[in-house]
């Protein structure tokens, strides 16, 4: 079946892209607004561009009351944020910040998360989290009416320590994060407890079965 996604509602339309792109990673943003107030925030359409520089897209939609959410007023405002990624221990923690809260509650207290000082940027890290991104945005792209997309830099990384599995070679243990990633439909998450390995084919090889 096809669908003219320029024809659908925009629930529609959130509805089969949120169904059929899974599973996505999760980016627990933390900001803060023009007056110092931290925010927290989980957003699903996230990932990796590139590493020279070191870079990640966002997507952030609009408000349910048709303004910016306060995670995009806040990197509007600032240019800063950090990616928390999201692991099974902290999964309530990150659904209770889904939250429609106003802007001047800070989700750090709502959910009862410890804030550290990140290094490169004013907005505070996720203690706990397993790993946090420090980021400036490079561009700030207006996809739709305040629906923004926001590419930007990462300046730090903070993975931590029972993670590292050899800090001079960068090798990281990745299962063991136990990370989750956001599935279709409203309130759907994965676990990576079930996965499986394809190696890279390489021309040359492929080439001297002929």
């Amino acid at each position: 079946m096809d669908f003219d996604m320029r024809a659908l509602p925009k629930a529609s339309r959130y509805k089969i892209l949120g169904s059929c792109v899974t599973p996505r990673p999760i980016a627990w943003v933390t900001s803060l607004s023009v007056d110092g107030v931290a925010n927290a925030a989980p957003y699903s359409f996230f990932n990796v561009l590139g590493d020279d520089p070191p870079t990640i897209a966002l997507g952030l939609l609009a408000h349910a009351e048709l303004r910016l959410k306060d995670t995009a007023a806040n990197i509007r405002a600032r240019g800063e944020f950090v990616v928390n990624l999201v692991d099974e221990a902290h999964a309530e923690a990150m659904n209770l910040t889904c939250i429609d809260a106003p802007p001047e509650i800070d989700e750090f207290v709502l959910a009862g998360l410890e804030p550290a000082a990140s290094v490169a940027v004013a907005p505070p890290r996720i203690a706990s989290a397993p790993v946090s991104f420090e980021c400036r945005s490079l561009h700030l792209i207006e996809t739709g009416p305040r629906q923004i997309a926001v590419i930007a830099e990462v300046l730090h990384a903070h993975i931590r320590d029972e993670f590292v599995l050899d800090a001079e070679n960068h090798y990281i243990d990745s299962p063991g994060m136990r990370l989750i990633a956001r599935l279709h439909g409203s309130g759907w998450y994965s676990r990576q407890s079930a996965t499986f390995q394809m190696k890279r084919p390489v021309w040359g090889r492929l080439r001297g079965r002929e």
